[in-house]
Formats: C-alpha cells, sequence, structure tokens
C-alpha cells in the first residue's frame, strides 16, 4: 500500500496543485497559479495528500455559501439558497488512483458540513467533454443529479450534482 499523508493544503502547495488541475484537463478546467490562491482564500476547505516526499499527489478545493466566488457552477447552487458546502474540483493524480483518497478527502468535507450544520453538498462533473469515471464515483458516494447546465460559452456541459449531509 501505498503511504500518502492528508493535510491542509497550505499557499506553498499551489504550484504543485495548479501543475497536477492542468494535468487533468479537460476533466477539470485549466487554472493560473493566481487562480488557485484566489480560490483557496475563500475555501473551507483545502486538502492535498502527499507522498513520503512532500509531492502533492491529490487535492481538493470546497467553499462554504456566501462567497463572492463568481464561478457560473457555483453561483447556480447559491441560487438555490439552500445551506451547503460546495466541491468547486478534485483531483487525484495517476499515483493515487485507487488508494481511497478520493473518498477520504470528500468524507473530510462531509464531517464539515455536519459541524456547519449544511444541509447538502454541491459538485457538478463535466458530461462535455465526458468524465464518466468522476460521475460513477459521485454516485457511489451517495450524490444525485439535479440538472445540466453550460458554461464556458458553450463549451462545456456540466451535471450539477447534489448529496444530503447525513
Amino acid at each position: 500500500m501505498r503511504y500518502l499523508r492528508l493535510r491542509v493544503m497550505r499557499e506553498t502547495d499551489v504550484p504543485a496543485v495548479t501543475a497536477l488541475n492542468n494535468a487533468a484537463a479537460p476533466a477539470v478546467n485549466l487554472l493560473e497559479e493566481s487562480e488557485v490562491t484566489a480560490v483557496l482564500s475563500m475555501c473551507d476547505v483545502a486538502l492535498v495528500a502527499t507522498d513520503h516526499d512532500g509531492d502533492v499527489l491529490a487535492f481538493l478545493l470546497s467553499l462554504g455559501g456566501g462567497q463572492p466566488y463568481e464561478s457560473e457552477n457555483y453561483q447556480w447552487f447559491e441560487a438555490r439558497g439552500v445551506r451547503h458546502l460546495y466541491i468547486d474540483r478534485i483531483v487525484v493524480g495517476p499515483g493515487a488512483k485507487g488508494t481511497g483518497i478520493g473518498r477520504a478527502l470528500y468524507e473530510s468535507v462531509f464531517e464539515r458540513a455536519r459541524e456547519r450544520g449544511a444541509t447538502e453538498i454541491n459538485a457538478e462533473v463535466n458530461v462535455r467533454p465526458p468524465n464518466p469515471g468522476s460521475i460513477a464515483f459521485h454516485e457511489r458516494l451517495g450524490f444525485r443529479q439535479l440538472a445540466e447546465q453550460e458554461t464556458k460559452g458553450g463549451t462545456v456541459r456540466v451535471c450539477m450534482l447534489s448529496r444530503h449531509v447525513y
């Protein structure tokens, strides 16, 4: 079994997180380091999984409600008026696939949602370009699809997912 350490994301992780994020495109949209830093400043949960050498192998960024985040998808969930935590993105690199780290990262968000009194956790997954692995992952965790929407000027279509906090 591979050694993985889960810890709070630091600003010094931003270059590695940005590189890992961009290597996962088109499953997630490309980001500049400045964009990762901006999202990080709004996060309620921001975690990385590292190996023995401290290399970032996976990460998750999640925001509570009421943040000034301009993401079309975040704004869609905000407009519903539900007390929620929003998972902006999760990336599990090739060196951590199959280790259960994705589920562990999500469990941290579920726990934080319970602490905050949120009623649901929200996320979106690309359906164009397709990301069937992520859809299956979310279904296994109990997420259900609420809707689909076009984003990025019609170049991306996402399914809006939600799971009750329990």
